[in-house]
């Protein structure tokens, strides 16, 4: 089992969660994060890290963002050079964002 991330993160990036992660399964997007499956190993750190819920085990996933268990192990891949193990600032309207739903499209997946 991994953890992922989901809607929530998107355009917030608050990276409190990847700044724990002891085996630096996060990678780094231009207005999101996800955790790489392969290297998670499901210690529970980073969920309590993020601000904004975004972050749940693979099987407590909610149904309406079910995709996202894909869209993390496919965004992995391609940004493999983008791990993030430090904190960095969030997104400058993390804020306001946190709080919208239907960002599925607003997620941008090239540099």
């Amino acid at each position: 089992m991994a953890y992922v991330v989901t809607e929530p993160c998107v355009n917030c990036k608050y990276t409190n969660c990847a700044s724990v992660c002891p085996v630096d399964a996060f990678r780094e997007g231009p207005n999101f994060l996800v955790i790489d499956p392969n290297e998670c190993i499901d210690c529970d750190a980073c969920a309590s890290e993020c601000p904004v819920e975004a972050i749940y085990p693979d099987d407590e996933v909610p149904a309406k963002w079910e995709h996202y268990i894909e869209w993390n192990e496919r965004l992995a891949d391609k940004w493999a050079d983008h791990v993030i193990n430090e904190t960095k600032d969030p997104m400058p309207t993390a804020d306001e964002a946190a709080a919208k739903e239907g960002k599925d499209g607003d997620l941008q997946e090239d540099w």
